[in-house]
């Protein structure tokens, strides 16, 4: 097995395939030294804050619509700690450790930025729960993206001071216990630290991440799906010509009709019916590319927007080394939650299809083969409800579309008025991902069966292959048996195809 190659931490080349490497395959990451000396840098600008007597918000003041009331210097920690503990309000069941890592892992990067007023200590200290596997209960509900995630990253610093809940090892400890357990001690908050640490949008972006990689697989997995089925229903490449797409040419269209060119190419089955006068297939074959494509398109945005945020400064206020504090709103969630929203339909629309291709193939006046996919039917029901299953999950992922990122409920007194919902975008958008996941698993293993009904022609050696990866795991239905385990596998499989 290699060895995972360590993930730089410096506030400015963090990637999404970064963030799953840390977050699902346990990546070692590294603080860079430049970085450090830029927090440091910054930390030297809240010290002469200090020094000099002057009011800086969240450095010696109340936060929120308390911004007026002024702060002893000597109560300055406990500000910080009761900022922690006070908004550590979050709800639910708790976010799986790998998003948890991948919090931990983009609060780090964000401090790495040098615009948090923090120690470079607090950034070790961030990057030491990682590689102690010491992950923060953090519960799921309960932020409204701006100011940032507030509720989720005060429960994941919590256990940074000695304080609330961290899981090792499966076990939920107290977090001073974990600590104990892992050999690190609680740090003791500085000014400004408490705020550092929890303003921005890393709990949005962590889960959406993680969505996007799952997502790019998908999209991928599709075309293969789409081209299986196409074949088995003796469609036609025709809508797929090169010139048909170049005359709109949309990069993620193309691209999808590229790939549905090349995994046809070679198909028995596609020969056998080249000349048998059917001038054009159903919208769910021959609008495919257009559809994926513009699923791809929505990914493409959705990443490119990610990976600026996942390298931006989201802290407020926001503190420069030429002595500069400024209070802005980097840490509103509204360009995350936006294109969260936006893939979040696309790959409903992938899943839609999906199921529409799926029902073409069960039903025997549509697809020219046995009803249900099997033999004997009616005394076998077959696929009959592998459809209906798949019909459910997609109305499910539809009500999941309707856009979080457009609703806003003013808090903190007025004072936040507008929010952005962000970290909702983000969980929809993951749901939505995995319930897509599920219904190209249904369509795959509808494929699988109606392509072998043309036996003994076969499809091109591509899309054998992807039968022969299923039938390793799942044999041929011949008659009813259980098929919830059926689509698990399936399921499982699909990431696989791209």
């Amino acid at each position: 097995m290699n060895e995972l190659q360590a993930v730089v931490v410096d506030g400015r080349t963090l990637t999404i395939e970064a963030v799953e490497a840390v977050a699902r395959r346990d990546a070692p990451v590294v603080l860079d030294e430049r970085a450090r000396e830029r927090v440091a840098a910054s930390r030297r600008v809240i010290d002469e804050i200090l020094a000099s007597g002057q009011v800086a918000y969240g450095i010696n003041t109340g936060f929120g619509r308390l911004a007026e009331v002024r702060i002893a210097p000597d109560q300055l920690e406990a500000l910080q700690l009761n900022l922690l503990r006070s908004h550590a309000c979050g709800v639910g069941d708790r976010f799986a450790d790998e998003v948890v890592r991948a919090m931990l892992l983009l609060r780090a990067n964000v401090l790495a930025t040098g615009h948090a007023g923090c120690r470079p200590v607090l950034v070790e200290r961030v990057l030491d729960l990682l590689a102690s596997r010491v992950h923060p209960v953090v519960p799921s509900l309960g932020s409204v993206g701006a100011s940032g995630d507030l509720a989720p990253l005060a429960h994941l610093a919590l256990p940074l001071v000695g304080e609330g809940e961290a899981a090792v090892g499966g076990e939920i400890l107290p977090g001073a216990e974990a600590l104990r357990r892992a050999g690190l001690e609680p740090v003791r908050l500085a000014a400004k630290e408490g705020l550092a640490l929890i303003n921005g949008t890393q709990a949005s972006a962590a889960v959406g991440a993680l969505a996007l990689a799952d997502a790019r697989r998908l999209l991928d997995a599709a075309d293969v799906v789409c081209a299986l089925t196409l074949d088995a229903l003796a469609g036609t490449d025709a809508a797929f010509d090169p010139a048909v797409h170049a005359a709109r040419p949309h990069p993620g269209q193309v691209e999808s009709a590229r790939r549905l060119r090349g995994l046809l190419a070679g198909s028995a089955i596609r020969a056998s019916h080249r000349d048998c006068g059917r001038v054009q297939d159903a919208y769910s074959l021959r609008c495919s590319p257009q559809v994926h494509g513009a699923a791809r398109d929505a990914f493409a945005q959705a990443f490119r927007v990610l990976e600026i945020e996942l390298n931006s400064a989201t802290d407020n206020p926001m503190v420069f080394a030429d002595g500069r504090v400024i209070s802005g709103g980097n840490f509103h969630g509204a360009p995350i939650a936006v294109v969260f929203d936006y893939l979040a339909a696309a790959m409903t629309d992938l899943a839609s299809i999906s199921e529409r291709r799926l029902a073409r193939m069960v039903d025997a006046s549509l697809s020219g083969l046995p009803g249900f996919l099997v033999d004997d039917a009616g005394l076998n029901s077959g696929f009959m409800m592998v459809q209906v299953a798949a019909a459910a999950l997609v109305s499910e992922a539809k009500t999941l579309s309707h856009p979080a990122s457009v609703d806003s409920i003013p808090t903190s007194a007025g004072q936040e008025d507008h929010v952005s919902m962000s970290t909702w975008a983000a969980r929809k958008l993951a749901r939505v991902v995995e319930l897509g996941c599920r219904v190209l698993g249904m369509e795959y293993l509808a494929a699988a069966q109606a392509v072998e009904f043309h036996r003994p022609l076969t499809s091109s050696p591509d899309l054998e292959r992807a039968v022969e990866r299923l039938r390793r795991r799942v044999p041929r239905l011949t008659g009813d048996r259980f098929m919830a385990g059926d689509m698990a596998v399936a399921a499982e499989l699909v990431p696989e195809l791209g």
